[in-house]
């Protein structure tokens, strides 16, 4: 039988025991658009699934959310690591996303990066392949909750590993929750869509002061996710409020972006139900189904007064200009093709009002 260990220094397992680490660091999300003072941003490493592991119908749906003329390249590079199968476009891949950096510090925005996936992480996706270009959906913050979510795409379900390193060093020492959604079941995409999860993805949800919006459409997050946030937050005051999308529709911020207090760009026929109506009283941004399908409601706001987007859409850029925002435009085609822009590409820790 073994002995435990006399004296308070160690543990039940004889090993010496460490005061937990503490840190001054902020960790808050306010609002989608309230200042942006630290914020994570993505890598661009990416291995599109073989297509092998979708049925044919289901491969069809899946390139269908895709706008037409980037479906091509989709298919080419099925089964591929990008960087390797397309060196000079990796390459502007990663221009895009340090001209957005460069954006990002010129407002004085703390910038954190995860770190670039292993080997032995990318040889684990097997045909599924990988990913590490979009940190909004496998992780999130809400007030001072920061929340790993449950993704429905078996490629991505290892992308939160790169951003582990920034939760040990930057989140658990600081004042704040760490959560996790629970791990979903096992199962084809093809069958009930991967069954009800729970799933709960970071570009379904949208955080306005103490209510939070989480959008629907079948192929993200599920109901069981929505309930899942709903108890997990109600203790700390939260509403969450489900927002139905049409089923062509990924997340929720492929169809509505807050920009400011008072203003939404929105594709409202995305939205099963319309706006909701807490913000039913907003002016809106209207953008049309390309826009859409390109990712115009996926804009960055770095504060109320200061927003990013991609000179694709300058019509609604000059529209957010009108109500006295300062329009930043960053070139960010190569993201877009892979179904992610501003928002896809970052995942906010501190966003808060002096």
């Amino acid at each position: 039988m073994r002995q435990r260990p006399y004296g308070s220094g160690h543990n039940n397992e004889g090993l010496p025991m460490t005061s937990p680490q503490v840190s001054s660091r902020r960790i808050f999300v306010e609002s989608e658009f309230a200042p942006l003072r630290t914020v994570v941003f993505a890598q661009a490493e990416m291995r599109l699934p073989a297509a092998s592991t979708f049925s044919p119908a289901q491969l069809e749906e899946e390139i269908g959310i895709i706008p037409a003329d980037k479906r091509h390249l989709i298919r080419e590079l099925l089964g591929k690591d990008h960087a390797v199968a397309m060196p000079e476009r990796q390459s502007q891949w990663e221009a895009e996303r340090s001209a957005f950096q460069a954006v990002l510090h010129k407002y004085n925005v703390e910038v954190l990066r995860p770190r670039l996936l292993t080997q032995y992480e990318k040889d684990a996706g097997g045909p599924d392949g990988y990913a590490n270009a979009f940190v909004r959906d496998p992780w999130y913050t809400i007030g001072n909750h920061v929340i790993e979510g449950s993704l429905r795409y078996p490629q991505r379900r290892r992308e939160v590993l790169a951003s582990r390193d920034i939760m040990r060093s930057e989140v658990l020492p600081a004042d704040g929750n760490y959560t996790a959604v629970p791990q979903p079941e096992i199962m084809p995409l093809e069958i009930d869509e991967g069954g009800p999860g729970p799933f709960l993805e970071g570009g379904d949800v949208l955080v306005y002061g103490h209510h939070v919006f989480v959008g629907q459409s079948g192929r993200a997050s599920t109901q069981q996710g929505a309930d899942y946030l709903r108890k997990l937050l109600a203790p700390s005051g939260y509403t969450v409020e489900v927002v139905p999308l049409k089923p062509n529709i990924l997340h929720l911020d492929c169809a509505m972006g807050l920009v400011r207090d008072g203003l939404v760009v929105v594709y409202e026929d995305g939205l099963l139900n319309g706006v909701p109506e807490t913000l039913a009283n907003w002016e809106r941004i209207p953008v049309r189904q390309e826009e859409a399908a390109n990712l115009g409601t996926n804009g960055l706001p770095i504060s109320p007064t200061v927003y990013v987007t991609d000179p694709f859409f300058e019509r609604i850029g000059n529209e957010v200009a009108k109500h006295g925002i300062q329009v930043e435009y960053v070139d960010y085609q190569i993201s877009r093709g892979f179904g992610g822009a501003f928002r896809c590409s970052t995942q906010p820790l501190w966003r808060e009002t002096a």
